[in-house]
C-alpha cells in the first residue's frame, strides 16, 4: 500500500506540474490580446475539451464498463447526462454570486465554468492513475507498473494544453496573470489528491470509474457547446474561432491516440 501511494504521488505530481506549466503560458502575454486572438484561444480550448471528452473520457468509460460486463452505453450516457445537469445548475447559480455580490464582470462566469469543467475532468484522471498504481502494487507485475507510468506520462502531456485552456481565457476576462496562473495550476492539484484517495479505496472506487469518467465528459461537452464555441464565433469576420477549435481538437486527439 505504501509503495502504491508513493508511485501514485509521483505520477500525479508530474501531471499536476504539467498543468501548472501549461497555465504558465499566460505569462507570455504582456498586453491584452486582440479579439481575434481571444477567439482563437477560446476555440482552441473548445477543441482540446472536445477531443479529451471523447478519447480521454467516454471511450475509456465504455471500455471499462464492457470489461465489467455492463452495456458500454449505460454509464457513458447516464454519467454524461448527470455531468451536463450538474453544470447547468452551476451555470444558473454562478451569475447570482458573481456580478452583484463580488463586483466581478458577468463574463467571468464563462471562465469559471471552464475552470470547473477542466477540474472535474482531472478528478477521474487522477483516480485512473491511482487505480493503475494500486493494481501494479497488488499484482507485483512489472508490466502493469510500466503501463501505470505510461498512463501518468500521457495524462501529464495532455494536461499542458488544458492548463493553458484555463489560464488564457481567465486572463482575457481581466484577471491578473498571477491569479489566472494560480487558478489554472490549482485545477491540476485535484489529481494527486484523488489518486491517493483512490489507492486507499481502490477496491471500492474502481467499479465507479466508468460513471465518473462520463460525468466529466458531460460537464466538458456542456461548456464547449454552451459557452466556448458560441463565444469563439461571435464575429463573422474570418474563421479564427473555427480554426482554433480544429487546432485544439487535432492536437489533443494526436496526443490521446499516440500516448493512449
Amino acid at each position: 500500500m505504501l509503495q502504491a501511494l508513493i508511485w501514485a504521488a509521483g505520477g500525479t505530481g508530474f501531471t499536476a506540474l504539467m498543468t501548472a506549466a501549461g497555465a504558465a503560458v499566460v505569462f507570455l502575454f504582456r498586453r491584452p490580446s486582440s479579439p481575434r486572438l481571444q477567439r482563437a484561444m477560446l476555440g482552441f480550448a473548445a477543441g482540446v475539451m472536445l477531443a479529451a471528452s471523447m478519447w480521454s473520457l467516454l471511450i475509456p468509460a465504455i471500455e471499462k464498463a464492457q470489461a465489467m460486463g455492463l452495456p458500454g452505453w449505460a454509464p457513458a450516457a447516464g454519467g454524461s447526462a448527470v455531468g451536463i445537469a450538474f453544470l447547468i445548475a452551476m451555470n444558473r447559480l454562478l451569475p447570482r454570486f458573481t456580478p452583484e455580490s463580488f463586483q466581478v464582470r458577468p463574463s467571468r462566469g464563462r471562465a469559471a465554468l471552464l475552470a470547473l469543467a477542466v477540474t472535474l475532468h482531472n478528478i477521474p484522471e487522477g483516480m485512473a492513475v491511482g487505480v493503475s498504481f494500486a493494481l501494479a502494487d497488488q499484482s507485483g507485475d512489472a508490466g502493469l507498473l510500466t503501463a501505470a507510468m505510461a498512463l501518468a506520462m500521457g495524462i501529464g502531456i495532455q494536461n499542458f494544453p488544458e492548463g493553458a485552456a484555463i489560464s488564457l481565457p481567465l486572463r482575457q476576462e481581466g484577471l491578473s496573470r498571477g491569479r489566472a496562473f494560480a487558478v489554472g495550476a490549482a485545477s491540476g492539484l485535484v489529481e494527486p489528491a484523488f489518486a491517493l484517495l483512490t489507492v486507499l479505496l481502490a477496491g471500492f472506487v474502481q467499479p465507479l470509474l466508468p460513471w465518473l469518467l462520463s460525468f466529466a465528459a458531460g460537464a466538458m461537452l456542456y461548456v464547449v457547446v454552451e459557452e466556448l464555441i458560441p463565444e469563439a464565433n461571435l464575429s463573422r469576420e474570418g474563421s479564427t474561432g473555427t480554426l482554433g477549435v480544429m487546432a485544439g481538437f487535432l492536437i489533443m486527439m494526436i496526443l490521446d491516440v499516440a500516448l493512449g
